[in-house]
């Protein structure tokens, strides 16, 4: 496939630093190796300015061109997961319990190798700015960038960023416009009721007897309360509650996520939940009680950024090689606080060696280090199409 030359040539490079940090995988804001890691890379390649600090562990590096122009933002991020990698690699996780299971460190590698041929070869008038963002996972760090001046400190014309999809076949593109990615919420729900003897049931009030209705009761609220060409998530992760055979517990508690697409549909949906965990837990004769934390709006894109990125996409991997996403997907982003500040777009790089490869989020997901220089490759035509050099 058409990669830059130049990239190629150092992708033994570029996989080499996705492994380390494949091996050091740090959680959300505590991305502190990983965030030294990326300066000392920047500064080895001399790009013209690094800059840190931004949502604590948050780097910039800018990229001047030859002369005057526009500016472009490329984001990666760079935070790991709470997951115990089960892989077995040679460079598997070395931190027990963290893992980089959504190929952040791929992200974070493909834009490292885009910076060092921006930096060597300066094709382009204006400035890049190489955007490398904490806290994806769960804590919404495209947020917090935006909200501490990302925007204003570094004026740019467009915003772009890439995740690897291992649902589609390696070095393939994937765009689309509009709606992406869902919106995000987490909510917690608490059954307070009145313990007893596990025998003697009619003593207490058992919250999980009611936990078991208020699930079940709560698969309604998509069914009954969103219209069936709207699309809309409620999912029950994790339950809590009791810690003896014989015991009735005061309290259970559950957690679980939400995900929308229009505002409006996310409304209905905190709406009739609130309604039938009160409902529910006072039919029993017990006490409800719903957490809900919107964390990401939905990831949207721009129409002629999108176009832009389909262009590049094109040019390194061949139009039959790029394709528009037939459906959006209910994963959540938060690139998507980015794209609501400024016009841009956010593509899949199709990244499967085959059609069981394990997905986004999984204990034997690796990373498809193949991808790497097309991933990089993409990044440097982005900037080099929409910053051409002016002729002298």
């Amino acid at each position: 496939m058409p990669i830059f030359n130049r990239i190629a040539d150092f992708h033994a490079d570029m996989t080499e630093w996705r492994r380390d940090l494949h091996s050091h995988p740090e959680l959300a804001l505590e991305e502190f190796r990983t965030s030294g890691v990326i300066q000392e890379k920047l500064r080895e390649f001399g790009v013209d300015e690094v800059v840190t600090g931004i949502a604590q562990t948050g780097v910039v590096g800018v990229i001047r061109g030859r002369g005057a122009g526009g500016a472009i933002g490329l984001r990666a991020d760079i935070d790991a997961l709470p997951i115990h990698e089960e892989t077995g690699l040679p460079y598997a996780s070395t931190e027990r319990g963290k893992m980089h299971a959504c190929g952040h460190d791929g992200h974070t590698a493909m834009l490292l190798g885009a910076a060092r041929y921006l930096a060597e070869t300066r094709n382009f008038d204006g400035t890049v700015y190489v955007i490398f963002q904490p806290a994806e996972e769960l804590h919404g760090g495209g947020g917090m960038m935006v909200r501490e001046g990302l925007f204003e400190r570094f004026p740019m014309d467009y915003v772009f960023g890439m995740h690897n999809w291992p649902k589609a076949p390696a070095g393939t593109f994937l765009w689309r416009v509009g709606p992406t990615m869902a919106a995000v919420a987490q909510f917690v729900i608490t059954i307070r009721g009145r313990g007893a003897h596990g025998a003697q049931p009619h003593d207490g009030t058992d919250p999980v007897v009611v936990a078991g209705a208020l699930i079940q009761a709560l698969q309604s609220v998509v069914a009954r309360n969103v219209g069936p060409l709207e699309s809309a998530v409620v999912t029950i992760g994790e339950i809590h509650g009791g810690g003896a055979f014989n015991v009735i517990p005061e309290t259970v508690m559950l957690r679980g996520t939400t995900r929308w697409f229009d505002p409006a549909i996310g409304d209905t949906v905190e709406q009739a939940m609130r309604r039938i965990v009160h409902a529910t837990a006072e039919a029993y004769g017990a006490s409800g009680e719903l957490v809900y934390d919107r964390m990401y709006p939905a990831t949207i894109n721009d129409e002629a950024a999108t176009g832009l990125a389909r262009r590049a996409a094109e040019a390194v991997a061949g139009s039959r090689a790029v394709a528009e996403l037939a459906q959006p997907t209910m994963g959540g982003e938060d690139f998507s606080f980015m794209l609501n500040a400024k016009q841009g777009s956010y593509i899949m790089l199709g990244s499967a060696r085959r059609e069981d490869e394990p997905q986004l989020h999984h204990p034997l997901y690796d990373f498809n280090d193949e991808v790497l220089p097309v991933g990089a490759s993409y990044w440097a035509t982005l900037a080099e199409q929409l910053l051409p050099r002016k002729a002298t």
